[in-house]
Formats: C-alpha cells, structure tokens, sequence
C-alpha cells in the first residue's frame, strides 16, 4: 500500500508541468507523509453534471494543471466523436487562484485537437461565458470556476453549445473519455493559435441587459452593493450606468477580485457574516435596497430594511426573490413558462396558475431549468434567477439584480416596498414558508446512513403532519429522472413538502422544508408567520430524529 501510493505520486510528479504542485509534491514525498499522500491520490475527483470541483493542490483528488488538462482532453475527443471536431471552444475564468492558467490550459489542448478556442479577456461572470457561446456559435464553453466555495477550491464547469450546462448522458460521456487518458504526455497542447477576445462580446451582453427592463419604468432606487471579493463588479455597475440606475454604492471592501476572500469566512451572501459589511454600509448610505453577487456573479442576493432584524436589514430567502420576480414578470405581461425546481417553493406555481401561465418543476440546478421548452423565467432557491432566457440559459445575477432594481423602482413611486408585495403575496396565495436543514459532514456514509434509514423506515408523521405521500426520487418518473433524493407531502391543519438529498457540490445533507398557512387578510400575517415558524422548526428536528442525524 505505501509503496503503491509512493509510487503513483512521483509517476504524477514526472508528468506535472506545474511547478508550484510538483514543489507540494516533492515535499510530501520527501517528508514520506503518507497520510496527506493517501488523501490526493485515493481515487480522482469525479467528473459530473456540475463539471469538477475540488480543493486546489496536487494529485488526482484536487485541483490542479494535471486534472484540467485531462479534463479538456476528455471534452475535446467528445466533441471530435459528436462530429464537432472543427468547432469553436470559448473558455471563461474567475479571479480565483490558478483559474487563468487552467483556462490557458484548455485553450491549448483544444486548439492542439483541431478545435478553435477564444478565451474571454480576463476574469468575468460566468454568465457572460454562458451569453458568449450562443453569441459567437461555440460548440461547448468551460467556465473555470469555484462559484462560492471557499478560497482553497476551483472548478470546471461544462457548457454544450445550446449554451446550458451538460447532463446525462453528455457528462458520463466525456467522464468516459477523460478516463481514456493514459498520461497528459499524450495530450498534445498548443502554445498559441487561440484568440483571446476583446470587449466585443462583454459590450454584446450589456446590451442585451437592458432588454429585461421595461422601457419606460422608474429608474430611482438606490443600492449598495457588494461583489464579495468576485468578478461581478465592473459588469454590474456597467449594466447600471446604461440602464440608467443611480450608481450604486459598493462595499469596498470587498469590491476587488481576491482569490483570498479576506473578509468572509465562505464567500456566499447565504453564510452567516457574509453579509455584514454590506449592512454595515447600509446603516450609513440608507439605500432603499442591498445587492450582492456571489463571487462569479451568476447569483444574486437581496436584503431589505427590517426594523425588528439585527442592524436593521434583513436577507430575503431566496424563494421571497424567485416571488418577488415572477409577480414582477407578470406584472410586465410576461409569457412563456415559468420554472423551478423540485426544492424550490411551490409559490411560484401558485403565481403562475393565477396568471394563467405554464410552470414547470425540473431537478435541481440550473442545467435542467433552462432546458425547460419555452422557458420565460427560471430560479432557484439557491439564488440563482434566469431572467433572460433568450441570453443566458443559465443563472445570471447581473440581469436579475437590474431586475430586482426596477421592481424596487417601481414599488418607490407608489410609496409601497418589497416586503409589502411578499404580504400582498402571501394573503392571495396563502404563506408559503421555507427553511432548510443543512448537515455538513466530514465522513460522507453519514450521508449513506440517512438516507437509507429514511428509505428503510419511512416517517409517518412529521410535525404533526400526516405524511400524505412519500417519492422515492431515485425512481424517476414521467416528469423528472431519476435522482437521489426524497420527497413527501404532507396535511392536517397546514400543508408542507419535505425534500431530502445529498449536495451535489459540497459533503452536505440537504433537506428542504416548505409549510403554506392561510392567510385571510393582511391582519392575520402576524400570526401566520409564527405558525410557520412553528412548523419548520418542528419539521427540523422530526426530520433530524428520523434521519438519525
């Protein structure tokens, strides 16, 4: 066994072309540290739907120069096998460590397999790749980016050329062909031939932005804004300048790329503490509302002023976002389908029915919403929102942060907030409540353990609630394919719904909770809310009990 993995890594060290990982390398061989060996070399990051992420460093397990150029080799002969073998590539990046190197990288092994490749001009939102490769007629895209994981990872995430990210059978495909690869000493990699592009296609999707606003609406309120150390700024105060929006006011702090995230623990706005420069800012410019993007600006998050929240501003879930745009749309004669997926609130649907428009459930992520035929709008409760369909098959916080801006605009003039359209909301649809029970794990058969005990002994009650009916989503059925996950719906004196599922992108367990309470008239909202909040907490700790967690 040791002299197995010793011997694995100095076959990885003789091909590594990076010298900072052979350096990490070298060291731990030296050292004979066998334990952090046996870490990077137990297997290798598995290639899925989301692409690979991982934590940056050297072996098959993390991320680094060795896997990239493995993985581009994968996508390459998939596309040579698909009859794409000629097409164009456009490969996008973040600001985070390594990300402009594993883009070169990319771009050198496709251009080397007979592909053409254009690489955007620096680090940007991974929106504007998703725009590029319908604007320009790629093929496939890559964007190279971690999204919001800490600063230690990085990510390869995977478009085809109908500009949404891959799904079965197109990932085990490409998985399988980056399997195929012996050694990156037979991966032919260019060192020039691709194009790198100008600012004609950031200036492409700019116009573009305006196009999900009204012509003639309000343009009055005021934001302050953080980009969480992300790439999100510059595009986003362009996309205000044009659209007419006062200039927002940035945290600025945390309005520069940094690949070290300096002033938040896990660089999401859904993280406790992330937001809290951003409401420090607040208290002292009083904006009428706060925005920020992840730090690939392809989420967006909201807060409000709340009197009764700590500081005085309170975040709005992402669910309250995902209403709040849909009723906006609607309001704006929008047609077409609206979409969510399965972990997503139900309000949506009610939104939808009352207008007399389609709505759709997909599983969760943004590569099975925008597939959605005739899709019109799309979100998810992660804070993902596709405003533009017609754009970006994909999630974009800058078009939904314009969005949310008009809407806040509009509600300004007739001296109304967002917080009064969600009471507005929830007394003609019922509230519709949400939380989740997040379980972050070190040993991943933590995982395995509930869920097969959920499937083993199935609850009856949860809450109080009768379990009405229980999905096993690994099924499948007409509608959605197969997924690991659970499903139940529950009555008695409310109606809730109860997913279960292991993260896909992080050694989570997530379980997401919705109860709806009527609501007769604004006056009963009050007693509403506590109801529900009664109710998912209740939800919580039934589910922990029955999990075993």
């Amino acid at each position: 066994m040791q002299h197995d993995v010793i011997a694995r890594a100095e076959a990885w060290l003789a091909e590594d072309p990076d010298p900072e990982t052979r350096a990490e390398l070298s060291a731990l061989l030296d050292a004979r540290d066998l334990d952090a060996l046996g870490e990077r070399f137990a297997g290798t990051l598995q290639f899925g739907t989301a692409g690979l992420r991982g934590e940056l460093g050297a072996g098959p397990m993390r991320m680094n120069r060795v896997v990239v150029i493995r993985a581009a080799a994968g996508l390459a002969a998939y596309l040579k096998a698909k009859g794409r073998g000629d097409g164009l590539v456009v490969v996008g990046y973040d600001a985070r460590h390594k990300s402009a190197d594993f883009a070169r990288d990319t771009a050198a092994v496709m251009v080397a397999a007979g592909l053409r490749a254009a690489v955007l001009p620096r680090p940007l939102p991974t929106p504007v790749l998703a725009f590029a490769i319908r604007h320009l007629g790629a093929v496939a895209g890559v964007e190279v980016t971690a999204s919001h994981n800490p600063p230690r990872d990085n990510g390869y995430k995977v478009y085809l050329g109908d500009g949404s990210q891959i799904v079965p059978p197109a990932d085990r495909e490409i998985a399988d062909a980056i399997e195929a690869i012996a050694s990156i000493d037979d991966v032919p990699r260019a060192d020039k031939g691709w194009q790198t592009l100008g600012d004609e296609v950031l200036e492409a999707y700019l116009e573009r932005t305006d196009a999900v606003l009204s012509p003639h609406s309000p343009r009055t309120a005021r934001v302050v804004y953080t980009a969480m150390h992300g790439v999100g700024r510059e595009v986003l105060t362009a996309a205000f300048a044009r659209a007419g929006f006062p200039p927002p006011a940035l945290v600025a702090e945390q309005a520069d790329p940094d690949p070290e995230f300096p002033t938040v623990a896990f660089p999401n706005p859904e993280e406790p503490g992330a937001m809290d420069l951003a409401f420090e800012a607040a208290r002292a410019v009083v904006p009428d509302v706060v925005i920020a993007n992840d730090p690939d600006a392809d989420r967006c998050a909201v807060a409000v002023p709340d009197a009764s929240a700590d500081g005085g501003w309170r975040m709005l879930r992402g669910d309250e976002v995902g209403a709040l745009l849909a009723a906006h749309l609607v309001r704006k004669d929008a047609t077409g389908v609206f979409a969510a997926s399965i972990v997503s609130s139900s309000l949506l649907g009610r939104i939808a029915d009352a207008a007399g428009l389609p709505h759709e459930e997909t599983l969760t992520g943004f590569k099975w919403i925008a597939r959605v035929e005739g899709l019109r709008y799309g979100y998810e409760e992660a804070l993902g929102y596709c405003v533009d369909p017609a754009g970006v098959r994909d999630k974009d916080g800058i078009t939904a942060a314009l969005l949310v801006t008009e809407l806040v605009s509009e509600l300004k003039e007739q001296g109304r907030t967002l917080t009064d359209l969600l009471n507005e909301l929830a007394v003609e649809h019922g509230l519709h409540a949400t939380d989740q029970l997040s379980v972050r794990v070190e040993d991943l058969t933590v995982i395995a353990d509930a869920m097969r005990a959920l499937r083993e002994r199935p609850p009856v009650s949860l809450a109080g609630l009768r379990v009405a009916s229980a999905e096993d989503l690994t099924e499948g059925s007409a509608k959605l394919p197969p997924t690991d996950g659970l499903r139940y719906h529950l009555d008695g004196e409310y109606t809730a719904r109860v997913i279960v599922r292991p993260s896909g992108t992080e050694p989570k367990l997530k379980c997401y909770l919705e109860v709806v309470v009527p609501v007769s008239d604004a006056t009963a909202l009050p007693a509403a809310r506590e109801a529900a909040a009664g109710v998912l907490a209740s939800l919580k700790r039934d589910l922990s009990a029955a999990a075993g967690l």
